[in-house]
């Protein structure tokens, strides 16, 4: 089938997705992604995040199309139109969280995380953490097995499982949730401007080790997390109209 779109077709590897590369590649061609017009990711969540991550370079916009087992960021899977689909597709720009952690060692890691990061306990006890936001310690202790911060675009992701708020996309705050708080007791977190500089200390880290997790990306025995949105970095996801982000967190809030 002839089309005047370049596209470029990256898929997870799971059997589902592998089949529709090669259809869709079949169909319409598979154009290198920095040669392409759009990036089509097929696969679930983990696949549309990846793919943002290493195409970030190039400033392509990405559609998803549902190949995987979660897929909240990625349209209905279907063969015909897909160029016409592109087309009249709605874009949602989305700015990155950047995560600095430093390691028990002295070691600094970096790494931008589109939905969260998330510090979770390493060890049979509940971390302790002491949280500041933009320099001014907010709570002394917190005793859990973890806590967040998420952009509005990962409110719906791992921060709802943990009875976090889901965000607009819109919004220019950041949602701040603990995972099983025990002291203070039944914390429900906080919301933070989008501006904010958010540092978690990790209290007694030898006998209560934490790891830091940067959309999949983990950094083992931390002691420092500091987190802070990327306004210059932008990633342009694409959905068929009527399903976009913002009607999406909608739905899932009235669902």
């Amino acid at each position: 089938m002839a089309t005047d779109m370049d596209i470029a077709f990256m898929a997870s590897s799971a059997p589902a997705a592998q089949a529709a590369l090669r259809e869709l590649s079949g169909l319409y061609g598979c154009a290198a992604p920095e040669e392409a017009e759009v990036i089509v990711a097929l696969g679930g969540d983990g696949m549309m995040l990846s793919t943002l991550t290493d195409t970030r370079e190039l400033g392509k916009p990405v559609y998803g199309m549902h190949r995987g087992s979660i897929g909240f960021l990625m349209n209905e899977y279907s063969v015909a139109g897909l160029p016409t689909r592109l087309r009249a597709a709605e874009q949602a720009v989305i700015n990155p969280l950047r995560m600095s952690a430093t390691q028990r060692d002295g070691t600094a890691r970096e790494a931008l995380a589109i939905n969260e990061v998330s510090l979770l306990r390493a060890g049979p006890q509940a971390a302790k953490l002491r949280i500041s936001v933009d320099g001014k310690v907010r709570m002394d202790e917190l005793v859990c097995d973890g806590a967040l911060l998420c952009t509005p675009a990962g409110s719906t992701a791992y921060n709802y499982s943990a009875h976090g708020p889901i965000l607009p996309i819109g919004a220019e705050v950041l949602a701040l949730t603990a995972m099983a708080a025990f002291r203070p007791r039944r914390w429900r977190g906080a919301l933070l401007p989008k501006t904010a500089r958010v540092r978690f200390d990790v209290l007694e880290a030898d006998k209560r080790p934490v790891m830091a997790d940067a959309d999949g990306r983990s950094v083992p025995y931390v002691t420092c997390v500091e987190i802070c949105s990327e306004p210059a970095v932008s990633h342009r996801i694409l959905f068929d109209p009527g399903h976009g982000l913002e009607e999406r967190l909608l739905r899932e809030q009235f669902s």
